[in-house]
């Protein structure tokens, strides 16, 4: 705004009067908080009568990507009542300071006009590139003298010399065919909302660095200009996306996008979109908006994009396959849809714009994604939904601090309209803290793939998955040795790798002969060789884990120990008391059957029955499929009577044959309990899966009741955050330590957490080290909580739940299990986990041994 006519020589008073709704709402309805006020800064400023109004410049690269080309249109506006005669000099410095280009042109601007000079192309010999890996910047100034050849305005700008093509269907920068490991971002601050100061920015650039993260998104709307300067300065690739979503008229009459009263406002939000932000090197792709249908007003944004700024590509997910997106950029498309367009040449890049929606407990199969993205050409990676979770600070009536999500404002009839936390599908929280999820998408989106086909002999396989930088100027590697989860070797290397090129690297330790009960595992671990404004030296990015092929851990045989082993069942035949020496279990009958002692000089472990675990607390991503309701009926499948119980003693053993019947869901389940001399406890487990008209199962497991000092944790499995069967690429098999407390992740909606899958055996220890072992007779999952699911279980529907109101109980509850659905990932409103990682009711059967750890 000029607002030359209104100011006074003195104090003057400046009021600006902000709208909650206009006709533009109708152009913003982007998932994110309706929020009204100032959400960027304002701010006055004065210049000369001639001024620098505007201008664009293009730094580009020849055809060889070796030398630059640099060309620039300013523009000049006289807002005078004369005609003036000025000069433009244009000068480039280097990162040093020292200048590689300066020219200078006189115009004469007319009274009341604007003229525009170029500066055309210049060769610029062998610059520093810019890439996201390697973000080289120029500095420009521009400096607009009068006639006696004084300055009167100096602005400069920060340029990389960077090309983006489409050639044989392939997005190119400098030449390369790049691959776009991204994700989508909403200006999002808890505490103040969508108002994003430099250190949030900084902090969200600094964690996208810690997960691999190259390329951002910028949903739904143009980010704040701070953002593109950092963008530029530190790598990143930008979509730069228009502020247009008209998602709530997709099913409705009028069509925005076709509607010619609408076509004005659609191409003025293109324009200043590309006006604003076109002379930063960060954004490769323009993007005409989310989620509205595509119509002919479409058709002039992308021809007048495409003519004023040739140099990048334009997109739109609604235009799909047309002619009018240089980019095939679906949402959330199925694996086997992407398999069947990955098997095809597609003469465009395929980029998801939005994919592995990351609400709650999810992302799994986010490894199947890139295993199907790296087997084509022209699949060149997508952009994660989305990056933070958007809840906002909030207090309880007790003054404890949470998260609040849509439905915590206002009471019953007054309660705003709300997704409930539909806005919550964060791969970090909301002070940008990763979530288990999180860490894989660091894992699957590492820049060097580690593969072997002769661990044992020591030999590693590296691809370097960067494309403009070697690996010596990258990483420094460390391996450790690994024999059942203790290490018994390490070592570092560094080595040389070009861009793109794979080679074995060979680490020595002495040679392995296999052996029942033992495996072994090469972890490799790379690491930041230099500090960074974003990433301290040192900082962890890479991990593998290569498994030996003569790996046995499970043929190990238990050794007999000599010794008497008695069964005494109780006078009403409804109860077995398990005695070797001074251990003790006792196995119950009725409608409350199961093991409920475990004892070693009268110190019982258990504080409760063991009892079937069929159920977990729901997921959004179950919820989105309304497996609270299909599935409920494993909710109360504990419920159980003993239909049978048969004792056995054998030289050195005992065993109690134990026969369920599940009433709830009329199926059985057989447990056989057999203690050894030793005192061990071994449970074999085997569910008959009669009734096959049940729905699929959530879990198998029993869940085991203990006193709460029962509380350090060990385990030799995966980890050590939670992991799930569709989702435990990030979590390497190793023994780790932790406390039940810790397993607890605070989702922003409570909900199934703390999982381990492919663990061997774990304890559960006091203070003192007395507790429970558990040791698989296969790869077994858990979680240990001082939570029942039921407590994480809000029922039907979603009850404006929070970490704040979930209360410990004073109990460790350990569910030991052999199965626990996958949590899915590729959407939160249907999808289910991918049919590997889903089980249908059938026979299962699974064993583990309890002994007593002192």
């Amino acid at each position: 705004f000029n607002i030359t006519p209104y100011v006074k020589a003195g104090a003057n008073t400046i009021a600006v009067e902000a709208y909650r709704w206009s006709d533009g709402s109708y152009l913003e309805d982007q998932d994110f908080w309706r929020l009204s006020g100032f959400d960027r800064g304002i701010y006055l400023y004065s210049t000369d009568e001639t001024r620098i109004q505007d201008f664009f410049v293009h730094p580009t690269l020849d055809k060889t990507y070796k030398n630059g080309l640099l060309s620039l249109d300013v523009k000049v506006n006289n807002l005078g009542k004369a005609a003036k005669a000025q000069t433009v000099e244009v000068q480039l410095f280097d990162a040093a300071g020292k200048s590689v280009y300066k020219k200078q042109q006189k115009v004469s601007v007319a009274a009341g006009q604007s003229a525009m000079i170029s500066f055309g192309k210049q060769t610029i010999k062998s610059p520093k590139k810019w890439t996201a890996e390697t973000p080289n910047l120029y500095n420009l100034l521009i400096t607009l003298k009068g006639a006696d050849g004084k300055a009167l305005e100096y602005t400069s700008h920060k340029i990389g010399f960077r090309s983006v093509e489409l050639k044989n269907g392939q997005v190119l920068v400098n030449g390369k065919a790049v691959l776009f490991k991204g994700v989508n971002i909403h200006e999002h601050n808890p505490y103040t909302g969508h108002v994003v100061d430099r250190e949030t920015i900084m902090k969200d650039l600094a964690v996208m660095k810690q997960l691999n993260i190259n390329a951002i998104r910028t949903s739904h709307y143009p980010q704040p200009t701070l953002f593109y300067q950092l963008c530029d300065e530190y790598g990143f690739y930008v979509v730069d996306e228009a502020n247009i979503e008209t998602h709530a008229m997709d099913n409705g009459p009028i069509n925005a996008a076709q509607h010619p009263d609408w076509r004005d406002v659609h191409m003025e939000r293109m324009k200043r979109l590309v006006e604003r932000d076109k002379n930063h090197a960060c954004v490769i792709f323009w993007s005409m908006g989310n989620e509205y249908r595509f119509g002919d007003t479409n058709k002039e944004m992308y021809a007048w994009t495409k003519a004023y700024d040739p140099s990048r590509l334009v997109q739109f997910e609604r235009s799909g396959e047309n002619e009018w997106t240089d980019v095939i950029c679906p949402m959330y498309p199925g694996l086997d849809h992407m398999r069947n367009r990955a098997s095809k040449e597609l003469g465009r890049p395929f980029i998801m714009c939005e994919y592995a929606h990351a609400m709650g407990n999810s992302q799994g199969n986010f490894q199947v994604y890139w295993d199907i993205i790296r087997s084509s050409r022209n699949f060149q990676g997508g952009f994660i939904w989305d990056w933070v979770d958007q809840g906002l600070y909030a207090e309880t009536g007790y003054g404890k601090p949470f998260w609040a999500y849509g439905g915590d404002f206002g009471v019953g009839r007054d309660q705003y309209h709300n997704d409930e936390n539909f806005c919550c599908n964060g791969v970090v929280d909301p002070l940008r803290n990763p979530h288990p999820h999180g860490l894989e998408v660091k894992k699957v989106y590492q820049n060097v793939l580690i593969s072997s086909k002769q661990p044992e002999a020591g030999v590693i396989t590296l691809f370097n998955d960067l494309f403009f930088v070697d690996l010596k100027d990258q990483y420094t590697f460390k391996w450790e040795l690994i024999r059942n989860g203790e290490k018994v070797g390490e070592g570092t290397f560094e080595t040389a790798l070009a861009p793109q090129t794979s080679k074995d690297v060979t680490v020595k330790f002495p040679a392995i002969k296999p052996e029942a009960g033992v495996e072994y595992f090469l972890n490799v671990y790379g690491y930041t060789k230099q500090a960074t404004t974003l990433l301290p030296a040192g900082y962890e990015l890479i991990k593998e884990q290569l498994p030996f092929a003569s790996n046995n851990y499970f043929a190990a045989k238990a050794t007999q120990t000599a010794g008497k082993v008695t069964a005494k069942k109780s006078d009403r035949g409804d109860r077995v008391i398990l005695t070797a020496g001074e251990y003790r279990a006792v196995i119950s009958g009725g409608w409350n059957a199961g093991l409920d002692t475990y004892a070693f000089k009268g110190r019982d472990v258990l504080s409760g029955v063991a009892k079937p675990n069929f159920w977990r607390a729901p997921t959004d991503n179950d919820f989105g499929a309304n497996l609270q309701r299909s599935l409920n009926v494993w909710r109360t499948a504990d419920s159980r009577m003993l239909k049978s119980m048969n004792v056995k003693e054998n030289e050195g053993s005992a065993t109690v044959s134990c026969v369920y019947q599940l009433t709830n869901i009329n199926s059985t389940m057989n447990v056989d309990y057999t203690m050894n001399a030793d005192g061990s406890l071994h449970v074999a487990v085997a569910f008959n899966g009669e009734n096959t008209e049940l729905p699929e199962m959530p879990r198998l497991g029993l869940l085991f009741s203990m006193p709460k000092h029962y509380a350090n944790l060990n385990w030799y499995g995966r980890g050590p955050h939670e992991n799930y069967l569709d989702r435990k690429d990030a979590s390497l098999i190793n023994t780790y330590k932790s406390t039940v407390a810790e397993q607890y992740h605070p989702y922003i909606r409570p909900q199934e957490t703390g999982n381990k899958t492919d663990v061997r055996w774990l304890t559960l220890t006091d203070d003192q080290g007395y507790g429970l072992k558990v040791s698989g007779d296969q790869p077994l999952g858990f979680s240990a909580l001082n939570y029942l699911s039921e407590d994480l279980d809000p029922g039907f529907t979603k009850k404006q739940q929070h970490p704040v109101d979930v209360v410990q109980r004073g109990e460790t509850y350990l569910s030991v299990d052999l199965f626990q659905r996958g949590v899915g990932g590729l959407n939160s409103w249907g999808a289910h986990p991918v049919s590997e990682y889903r089980y249908k009711v059938k026979p299962y059967s699974y064993g583990f041994t309890l002994s007593i750890v002192k």
